[in-house]
């Protein structure tokens, strides 16, 4: 009867023998130069180099059958190394291979110097000139690589470089998923292709869709601008970048600050979201609106909805919520509640009309033209009128289509008024043609000029001298030193000048051969008390900066004859 103690002694001392033997062999085999070890070894190849068994892999690739169901988890098969070596005692489930060796799991190949394979757990490391192809256009390199085969998970470190078509990935720690077909870093990289350079903290590729997105400190880079996000996606293919956080786009020619919105870096178009704003390189000029449509090449910027575009030196703002904008040539429109806003001074101009265009003319001069429904406000001088049109080089606003302007108690009225400012002061006005100017004295009389053409002096934005020239008609209520009325005096002649201080009447000159008359307050009639044409429109007036958006149209029976407008749109 045998005793399982000693048999089981016997046993483990011929497998020690065994063991021994196999050892000597591979001493043996590793003098000759059957196993080619690198000078330096790691502390699990030292203790596994007293046990291993070593070979050679030349094994083809094998073509993938097509129509071959394909399994949802695959063996990594070894195609071929120059050695081959494992350890039935340690692990025989780990093989080391050396030189040229090759990997193949499903379509993807893998390429390094050394490499240890996890059969058990279908998993690999490899070591120096890593790479990795998947199918004919995507290539991965680095210094190592772990692979898990269960979960189709490559890690690659260190002097990383993935390349896709025309785009090059830069980075040291990457990974790539190949059931998600997904490639992405996490502790900076830069991705660089035939038009622009971007880098990020974390950045993630989709070779299939060329798709790519950056997170973290995001910089894209090409020889015109240079965009800074904290998001951003981008497409290889198309050099379109989705703008997904706060960013800002820097040219020579100028800056964009957004918060979403994409830029095509081939063709410099951009539409913007979420109140983006374009400065001009000057830092003059700025570009605010709901939604932005610019292209740097060409300096044109498109708005949409609560457009703010703003001239620091020129003192304009220009606002709507439609408009646009070119900077190169000086050109920029509102339309759709447009309103432009005039700061050279404390006491600003708001002007509204149904469509508002500025032009940069001769020496960075502005010419400024509004038409349809055109109404300002200032606290010195209100009007109204169809068109209008104002340029800095001569200072002076025109008015056109039935013009009205109105100053403290004054109401000019006529075919034509031109309005000339010194400093941004009202220094006179000229009313051609029609001209009627109506100061309301109570609520019953009102002093009235009448005549071919008027000029009104301006002091300080108080009415200071009127002049009238060609048939001038007048009619006047003097009083006396108690503040009570005469009567109401009426002249008719070639030409009249009045002086006023305080807004009362200090000085009158009628000639040549005036023609007067005095009637008593009693005697007025309805047809006496008033000249021909009179029209008081104080209802059409803007009352504050809010007014000059109200649409308020001529009573029928107060409508002048149509005449020529002299306005050129």
């Amino acid at each position: 009867m045998r005793t399982p103690g000693k048999n089981k002694t016997k046993h483990r001392k011929q497998q020690i023998s065994f063991t021994g033997i196999c050892c000597c062999l591979f001493v043996c085999a590793c003098i000759a130069g059957a196993v080619n070890l690198q000078p330096q070894q790691t502390v699990l190849e030292r203790e596994w180099n007293k046990t291993w068994i070593a070979g050679t892999v030349n094994q083809k690739p094998q073509p993938i059958q097509p129509g071959k169901p394909k399994q949802k988890v695959s063996q990594i098969q070894m195609l071929y190394a120059d050695s081959l070596s494992f350890s039935k005692l340690f692990n025989a489930d780990i093989h080391r291979a050396r030189g040229n060796v090759v990997f193949r799991h499903d379509s993807t190949y893998m390429y390094c110097d050394s490499a240890y394979l996890y059969s058990e757990a279908n998993s690999l490391e490899a070591f120096s000139n890593v790479r990795i192809e998947q199918g004919d256009s995507l290539y991965m390199y680095g210094d190592y690589l772990i692979y898990q085969g269960n979960i189709q998970l490559a890690k690659m470190r260190n002097n990383v470089r993935m390349e896709h078509r025309d785009a090059t990935l830069f980075t040291d720690s990457f990974n790539y998923d190949r059931g998600k077909n997904i490639a992405y870093y996490f502790d900076g990289g830069m991705l660089v292709d035939s038009t622009n350079e971007l880098t990020s903290i974390y950045g993630q590729y989709l070779p299939a869709t060329k798709e790519a997105t950056f997170r973290k400190d995001v910089k894209l880079v090409n020889d015109r601008i240079v965009l800074t996000s904290d998001t951003l996606k981008y497409w290889t293919d198309t050099k379109v970048a989705i703008i997904l956080g706060p960013s800002v786009i820097e040219s020579d020619s100028f800056t964009i600050y957004t918060n979403s919105g994409w830029y095509n870096t081939q063709t410099d178009d951009s539409k913007l979201y979420e109140r983006s704003t374009v400065v001009s390189k000057d830092r003059h000029k700025t570009l605010t609106a709901d939604t932005l449509f610019f292209n740097q090449q060409t300096g044109f910027g498109e708005a949409f909805s609560n457009m703010y575009l703003n001239d620091s030196v020129k003192k304009i703002i220009l606002t709507g919520d439609y408009g646009w904008y070119n900077d190169l040539k000086g050109l920029a429109m509102a339309t759709d509640s447009a309103q432009c806003i005039e700061y050279s001074k404390g006491d600003s101009l708001f002007l509204h009309a149904d469509t508002l265009k500025m032009f940069t003319v001769g020496n960075d001069e502005r010419e400024m033209k509004a038409y349809y429904g055109v109404r300002f406000y200032r606290s010195d001088l209100q009007g109204v009128c169809d068109s209008m049109q104002f340029n800095t080089s001569d200072s002076v606003l025109y008015l056109f289509t039935d013009p009205v302007l109105w100053n403290s108690g004054y109401q000019l009225s006529g075919d034509t008024i031109h309005i000339f400012f010194n400093d941004s002061t009202v220094d006179h006005a000229h009313v051609f043609n029609y001209s009627f100017s109506i100061e309301k004295v109570d609520s019953s009389y009102f002093n009235q000029l009448k005549g071919n053409d008027l000029k009104a002096f301006f002091e300080k934005g108080e009415l200071r001298q009127i002049f009238v020239s060609g048939n001038a008609e007048t009619i006047f209520y003097p009083m006396e030193q108690d503040s009570s009325f005469i009567g109401m005096n009426r002249t008719l002649s070639g030409f009249f000048r009045i002086y006023m201080k305080e807004r009362q009447l200090e000085k009158m000159i009628i000639w040549p051969e005036p023609k007067a008359s005095l009637t008593p307050l009693p005697d007025l009639t309805a047809e006496t008390q008033y000249l021909k044409g009179f029209m008081l429109l104080d209802y059409l007036r803007p009352t504050n900066r809010y007014d000059i958006f109200l649409k308020i149209k001529r009573k029928k029976e107060q409508e002048p004859p149509r005449r020529s407008n002299k306005f050129v749109y």
